[in-house]
């Protein structure tokens, strides 16, 4: 019997286009799911890595966010990490890093979100098995966990909020909510903006006012519960921004000021928009170089809270899928995918997210 192939997406330097690589597709091991894609979401994380922001070890397969159809199962697996029985033919969404459960992180901290040793697993060889996305075939190794996705949630709506919407779940917990009645800035549109901007509507947050641009993610924010949008387009200065602000929540400024940007002016101007006592939740700069100058004494006279986030853990995704689910038909989710490409034109995916003409963008190696 001949072997089957797949391809895949290979970053094999930082600022070259990417490689289109074809593989042996291998069967998966005890534990293990070998899954086809569907959807191979891009996240403007991917954009930061390709462009040289965050080192990378060698070739690396790109793509964190996935939807696919179980090919074939390991021995041993009949349900997914939450206990739900799964058969070929199943779609799946799985947890980009599995966790080393062998680290302080895991295992003293209980957090998987902050384990030393995850990206071992999904920056790996580019030649072997992959969890990545941007391919044709995943291999789910052992302890990676994996949910199957419901029959009546669309793929593209599960795709749409992809890393972000289990990001952002995590990052509201370490924020400790949101209170109904709650002002609410989130500073960015894109996928992470409009993740923040869903839940933040969902926890009764008003005024809720997302800052960013252009105005097409404005405009699907509106449909995702913002009461005010801020295009940075038309109001390019930030103290005129913060002016804005300040008039909508009567001159206070904000409870939350939620980053979700991935620029890092972003954190300044966060600085100037929060109310006395406010919180602000840095989500969307871990992979954006650079400083900024911060007045310390103003954290301290306000008495501010700033939480910083990153990842999510294996619950964050199960809770993604359930929103997702409960809201899919309320919301517009599967419509905020407005690309589509194939995996031998995964480099020009990049560069469309990078110049901000997607909402969201996904590879679809049948597309």
């Amino acid at each position: 019997m001949t072997q089957r192939t797949g391809k895949r997406a290979v970053l094999v330097a930082a600022n070259q286009p990417l490689e289109i690589w074809e593989r042996p597709v291998v069967d998966p091991g005890p534990g293990e799911v070998l899954a086809r894609l569907t959807h191979g979401g891009v996240c403007g994380t991917d954009v930061h890595f390709w462009r040289g922001e965050v080192p990378l070890p060698g070739p690396v397969v790109l793509g964190h966010e996935g939807v696919a159809v179980i090919d074939m199962l390991g021995a041993g697996v009949s349900t997914d990490y939450a206990g739900t029985p799964v058969a070929v033919g199943d779609r799946v969404y799985w947890q980009p890093v599995a966790p080393c459960q062998r680290c302080y992180a895991c295992t003293v901290l209980g957090d998987v979100s902050m384990c030393e040793n995850a990206f071992a697993g999904i920056f790996g060889n580019a030649d072997g098995p992959t969890t990545a996305s941007y391919c044709d075939y995943a291999t789910l190794r052992a302890g990676l966990p994996f949910y199957r996705v419901p029959d009546d949630t669309p793929s593209d709506a599960v795709i749409a909020l992809g890393c972000a919407l289990p990001t952002m779940l995590q990052g509201l917990e370490r924020l400790g909510g949101i209170r109904p009645g709650m002002s609410v800035v989130v500073q960015g549109c894109g996928p992470v903006g409009l993740a923040a901007t869903l839940l933040a509507h969902l926890s009764g947050a008003a005024p809720l006012i997302v800052i960013g641009a252009p105005a097409r993610r404005l405009a699907v924010a509106c449909q995702f519960g913002a009461t005010h949008t801020l295009d940075m387009d038309e109001l390019p200065d930030a103290a005129a921004r913060a002016a804005r602000v300040r008039e909508l929540t009567g001159g206070r400024g904000t409870d939350v000021v939620i980053e979700a940007a991935g620029a890092v002016p972003a954190f300044g101007e966060g600085l100037q928009l929060i109310a006395r006592g406010g919180r602000y939740l840095i989500v969307g700069l871990w992979s954006a170089p650079g400083t900024v100058p911060v007045e310390p004494r103003m954290i301290n006279n306000l008495n501010l809270r700033i939480i910083g986030t990153a990842l999510s853990q294996p619950r964050h995704l199960y809770q993604a899928l359930q929103v997702v689910q409960a809201h899919h038909r309320r919301f517009p989710l599967a419509a905020a995918v407005t690309h589509r490409y194939r995996i031998e034109d995964s480099q020009r995916a990049l560069e469309a997210v990078a110049r901000l003409e997607t909402v969201k963008a996904v590879i679809a190696p049948a597309a």
